[in-house]
């Protein structure tokens, strides 16, 4: 496994509980850290920068030596007037992985790099992985096919393939991914982490409603829709989600260009994305309870194991 001496030895199971806009808060990170998987949170989910560095407190006084890395995500573009503060406040609390999407930035890795944390970078495609190699990240967050939210359209077998031809690093994996021998069939693949998101959205320390959680136990694959009519970049979501908020799942708008402003800059009075609309990825097919992380973990690790020994006998 391509894993940097920040996660090496520390994780019970090759997992990352994957940052979730509006779902991922301290209780979500401190349990799946607890729990010896990665915990993350995307940095926007405080509304302040005052509130990232209150987050970060309370995370850090809540775990110790044994528990696993928790992680910060960064969004790097240029309408997030946030990232030189929230930057700032990361490097000053040695956040030890910070995961980057929408762009990557060789000024945040060296940031980063600078105190002795590592930087993964989302990625949807081959060009996009290059440039963040370029940037200097350490690990490249393969997002597949089927991931929730923001998500690609190649098949995973495909996008891991082709990274791995360029790229020598960490490689995760995203996308439609719920049991411990996905996570096997990731490692198999040639990633060295697997990201689940929509699998610890259906964990009673997110932050999502219970409505959004008995949404993805009843769902299946077919009712996540793929469309850039929502967040006006390519995303999964919940078809009934859609049908709620009163649009057409069939007749979405198309958008001229991407703008990511509702990330930076919400307004409560439309329905927005992962607010009104919840996000899933395919993965749902294999949801159909509502453990705890440490529940969660538990089966993922028993999971993984028995698919193991299967394919070793």
């Amino acid at each position: 496994m391509a894993l940097p001496s920040t996660l090496a030895g520390r994780l019970r199971i090759p997992v990352v509980a994957a940052p979730m806009f509006l779902v991922s808060g301290p209780d979500l990170v401190v349990a799946s850290c607890r729990a010896g998987v990665l915990g993350s949170f995307p940095a926007l989910n405080q509304r302040t920068t005052a509130g990232l560095a209150a987050w970060l407190a309370e995370i850090e006084a809540s775990l110790g030596e044994q528990d696993a890395p928790y992680a910060v995500n960064l969004v790097v573009h240029a309408s997030n007037p946030r990232l030189r503060d929230d930057l700032a406040v990361v490097a000053e609390h040695r956040v030890p992985v910070v995961l980057t999407s929408l762009g990557a930035a060789a000024e945040v890795v060296e940031v980063v790099h600078g105190y002795g944390g590592v930087v993964f970078h989302d990625v949807t495609n081959a060009r996009h992985a290059r440039k963040a190699a370029d940037a200097g990240v350490d690990g490249l967050v393969c997002v597949a096919a089927g991931a929730g939210g923001h998500a690609g359209t190649l098949n995973p077998f495909a996008l891991v393939a082709e990274v791995r031809r360029f790229f020598t690093g960490t490689v995760l994996l995203a996308g439609a991914l719920a049991s411990g021998s996905d996570v096997l069939a990731a490692r198999a693949l040639g990633a060295d982490l697997a990201y689940l998101g929509t699998r610890f959205v259906a964990t009673k320390e997110s932050l999502a409603s219970d409505a959004y959680r008995a949404m993805l136990v009843d769902a299946s694959a077919g009712d996540v829709v793929y469309t850039a009519g929502v967040s006006t970049v390519g995303a999964n979501f919940l078809r009934a989600s859609l049908v709620a908020a009163g649009l057409d799942p069939e007749a979405l708008p198309v958008p001229e260009r991407p703008d990511l402003t509702h990330l930076t800059n919400p307004s409560p009075s439309d329905a927005k994305a992962w607010r009104d609309i919840w996000s899933a990825g395919q993965g749902v097919a294999g949801i159909d309870d509502v453990p705890s992380v440490a529940e969660l973990v538990d089966r993922l690790v028993a999971e993984y194991d028995a698919a193991l020994r299967d394919l070793q006998g």
